[in-house]
């Protein structure tokens, strides 16, 4: 198929793309990024890319020192990252190896595929279609800016076997490593380490627990250690064997078998022009995260954990457990999902609260995280005391403002 004739099929088959435009009840998580790579694949199947890569001004991820007169692109997904490979065509110029890139995408990273006079908001790397077919982009677009990109396709350092495509050695790595001080916590934030459960995020660790009815607060290794004792009886046949898992799965089979019901659930898109049916599939799949009787709490990154019943014994003390509202009933800031929607252009800002420095955006600030905690939102901080006004006497004190100091770029070691 020529270049000119996948046109129509793109347009077809491909548009709109897999992106969480509409605001969703999660951030990109194992099944997510997924989804992003098969989106990729379909989307750039028989199209030639050339030129240079562009990267809007106002990212703070690296250029990408890449140029070519015809190139493919295709992608890979791993746990929560994915890598996008640019690959020169025979006789190309300059004559070059292909490149890779490794995207971890924040908070509400998406790839998507759009006519090159009518590109999205927030497109922050584009790869533009060679001619003659209809110039085309593909762009990586991240509203909040969290999402990053590093050069050279390694997948970063440090993040475990994923919890989809590898999930053998994701199960030895974990049993093989319970001596580990992450296992004295609550199983709830253990499995946010993206060390030994690289792919799970907020609302898959809600419904993994939630159906094996484990409590969010127990002891991460008390749960897990049971899994070594746990062993198939030698009198059983190996269709008897593959009955019994899938009738009695544990935690570790449920990391690998949820994130793979999210991907079977498919779907293009999430806009509020194609993607409504696409959401409500995902609302419907949903039995925990979000859902209205539910209780949730705050564990102790400040990530909100959804569950049923008694939290556990590692509970934090004084937590207070709320329940969902059901849909009908009015609800207030405490009972949304935790996640954040997608920001209004015109955001409210509170009085008194300093300005960004030009070129500065607070969505650009890096998370700050590690790969030992899931970093889909930022740790909530700790309510401040209110300072009381001044009474107004004619002249006002002139307030002391702290230079800004620059902080430490660290999204390139953040788990995205």
């Amino acid at each position: 198929m020529s270049q000119g004739d996948a046109w129509p099929y793109l347009l077809s088959s491909c548009l709109p793309p897999y992106r969480p435009s509409h605001p969703l009840p999660r951030m990109p998580e194992g099944p997510e990024l997924h989804l992003a790579s098969l989106y990729v694949n379909e989307a750039c199947k028989g199209l030639v890319f050339a030129g240079c890569v562009e990267k809007s001004p106002v990212s703070r991820n690296p250029e990408v020192p890449f140029e070519s007169s015809a190139y493919c692109i295709s992608s890979s997904a791993r746990g929560k990252e994915l890598r996008l490979t640019l690959s020169p065509l025979p006789g190309s110029q300059p004559p070059q190896e292909p490149l890779a890139l490794v995207f971890r995408f924040g908070m509400s990273g998406s790839f998507q595929l759009a006519p090159r006079d009518a590109l999205p908001a927030h497109a922050h790397l584009r790869f533009y279609t060679a001619p003659p077919g209809p110039p085309l982009a593909l762009c990586f677009v991240d509203i909040r800016r969290f999402g990053h990109w590093d050069l050279g396709g390694e997948w970063q350092p440090g993040r475990g076997p994923c919890v989809l495509l590898e999930y053998e050695q994701f199960r030895e790595n974990v049993l093989r490593n319970l001596a580990d001080k992450v296992f004295d916590q609550p199983i709830c934030e253990a499995l946010l380490d993206q060390r030994f459960f690289n792919g799970i995020g907020n609302y898959l660790r809600a419904e993994i627990l939630y159906r094996l009815r484990i409590p969010p607060f127990e002891k991460a290794r008390k749960i897990l250690e049971e899994l070594q004792q746990r062993r198939p009886s030698p009198e059983l046949t190996l269709s008897q064997k593959i009955r019994a898992k899938l009738q009695n799965p544990d935690l570790l089979e449920l990391c690998h078998s949820v994130p793979k019901e999210v991907v079977q659930l498919g779907g293009k898109g999430y806009g509020p022009e194609h993607g409504e049916e696409d959401f409500a599939a995902f609302r419907a799949w949903l039995q925990c995260y979000g859902v209205p009787g539910m209780s949730s709490l705050r564990d102790r990154r400040g990530r909100t954990i959804w569950f049923q019943g008694d939290p556990g014994p590692l509970a934090p003390k004084g937590g207070k457990s709320r329940k969902k509202k059901s849909k009908g009933a009015q609800q207030g800031p405490e009972h949304r999902l935790e996640d954040p929607l997608v920001p209004s252009t015109a955001p409210s800002r509170t009085r008194g609260t300093p300005r960004d420095p030009p070129g500065q955006s607070t969505a650009q600030q890096p998370e700050g995280t590690s790969l030992q905690q899931d970093p889909g939102v930022p740790p909530v901080p700790g309510k401040g005391k209110r300072r009381r006004r001044p009474a107004t006497s004619g002249h006002r004190r002139p307030r002391r403002i702290k230079a800004d100091t620059p902080s430490l770029d660290n999204e390139g070691t953040a788990a995205s």
